[in-house]
């Protein structure tokens, strides 16, 4: 039986995730050339560090949950 703890922490997670990715879209709207190449690099490289700490959270929760 799943507990309500790890199911709003797993919403949390997939928030989190989505608002990465928003960020990393926003960052980029309306940019070009030079100004895109400089920034989209950066924005991924933090998508990339943010998506990998909210993996490790997700996998946190999954081995601190009781065996079935």
């Amino acid at each position: 039986m799943t507990s309500i703890a790890p199911l709003h922490t797993l919403h949390e997670l997939e928030e989190d995730t989505r608002q990465a990715w928003l960020h990393y879209i926003e960052r980029l709207r309306e940019l070009s050339g030079e100004e895109y190449e400089r920034v989209e690099s950066e924005s991924w490289d933090e998508l990339q560090t943010e998506l990998r700490r909210v993996d490790e959270r997700r996998e946190q929760l999954s081995d601190s949950e009781p065996a079935a």
